[in-house]
């Protein structure tokens, strides 16, 4: 079972609007989402496309309601674009985060990534050569250090249509970056990604040591293959409903959850489904990964 005294439970605000999909939950009030995540008995959440910007502001709206803000998604460019932009806009990320007491920076590289297009996520998700994943690795090792001033640590998010998104470009990532470079382990994006569950708690166990900040997602079975099928898009997917929440898709959470009992992690772990809320009504699914997450992992 899991330890409550070293994990802290959060939810994702992409159940109640999405940032890359704004039409999904465009309607729902900044104010209804961070209610319902209280209700549902969550302590924090990262930040979604509807927060206040000012941090102060955010802070105390969210104190108010007995949640933090433990992260928030930051895109690098590393191949793409100029160092210097990036590293620019990172530190005013990082500034704004450490305001908001958060110690975890996620980040995600997106050159090249088809995330966003309607290309087939499976097959044309981008292939770095060796110099580019040196310029990627490079990069990250000096977020790391920029991290580091302010007690912080950068996370990289593996993810669908992006060049680090197989367990094989995890690897390589690693292999590359300096140990202050950690992992942000996203269940549902490496169920997707190969179409195993067993390869989701293998990645866990290999890299247990240098992840950072967990999202708990699980994968529709039934819409995962016809998305195989018929070649669709990260986003036609996501619209589609190929992800939920813990317990409610293909995958079982308890060996998850034994690899992180077993561990020394000590961080959040985030419920998270990238679904479309007039389908998938926020509050009843935020419920039903809280209820799981009790009864499957003991906290």
């Amino acid at each position: 079972m899991l330890d409550a005294a070293k994990i802290s439970l959060g939810i994702h605000p992409v159940t109640w609007t999405n940032d890359d999909l704004p039409e999904l939950g465009a309607k729902i009030p900044f104010e209804q989402c961070i209610n319902e995540m209280a209700q549902a008995g969550f302590e924090g959440c990262e930040i979604g496309n509807k927060f206040p910007k000012d941090p102060i502001v955010l802070k105390d709206v969210l104190a108010s309601r007995g949640l933090q803000i433990c992260n928030a998604w930051f895109s690098t460019f590393f191949i793409t674009q100029d160092k210097k932009d990036i590293v620019e806009a990172f530190i005013a990320h990082r500034d704004m985060l450490h305001i908001l007491g958060a110690k975890i920076i996620g980040c995600s590289e997106q050159s090249n990534s088809i995330q966003q297009t309607d290309r087939p996520v499976l097959a044309d998700s981008p292939v770095f050569s060796e110099k580019e994943w040196r310029k990627v690795a490079d990069g990250m090792n000096i977020l790391a250090d920029l991290a580091a001033e302010k007690d912080m640590k950068v996370c990289v998010h593996h993810h669908m249509g992006t060049g680090v998104q197989t367990p094989e470009e995890i690897d390589r990532l690693f292999d590359l970056t300096n140990d202050n470079v950690y992992l942000l382990y996203d269940s549902g994006h490496i169920v997707f990604s190969e179409g195993d569950v067993q390869v989701a708690y293998d990645v866990l166990q290999k890299h247990i040591r240098r992840v950072l900040h967990i999202h708990l997602k699980d994968v529709r079975e039934v819409v995962y293959h016809e998305a195989v099928k018929n070649g669709w898009s990260f986003l036609y997917a996501v619209k589609q409903g190929v992800f939920t929440v813990p317990g409610d898709g293909m995958i079982d959470f308890k060996p998850i959850f034994d690899v992180i009992a077993q561990s020394s992690y000590t961080g959040w772990m985030l419920a998270e489904a990238e679904q479309d809320p007039a389908k998938a009504a926020p509050l009843k699914y935020a419920k039903m990964a809280r209820e799981y997450i009790r009864r499957v992992g003991g906290i």
